[in-house]
């Protein structure tokens, strides 16, 4: 799941800043990104940088999010 996570947000940073790249819009919001993502730009370099940075946080999110999520499974009683 850990690893889910962090290929679908790397993947969904990179995608929209090669997106923004290819229109050439500014991407005020995107941008914004560089407040956590040290050394992030809307570039392609960026995106590279969006792609790795993007991976280490869904990484720590979905696993974050299963362990959370099995400590509060309701155990089963077997019998």
């Amino acid at each position: 799941m850990a690893i889910s996570f962090g290929i679908l947000w790397g993947a969904a940073i990179f995608l929209a800043t090669v997106w923004l790249v290819i229109t050439g819009s500014a991407g005020e919001t995107l941008g914004k990104m560089s407040a956590f993502y040290i050394g992030y730009t809307v570039s392609w370099g960026g995106a590279f940088l969006g792609l790795i940075y993007g991976f280490i946080d869904g990484l720590i999110a979905g696993f974050l999010l299963v362990l959370l999520y099995n400590k509060f499974l309701p155990k089963e009683q077997v019998e």
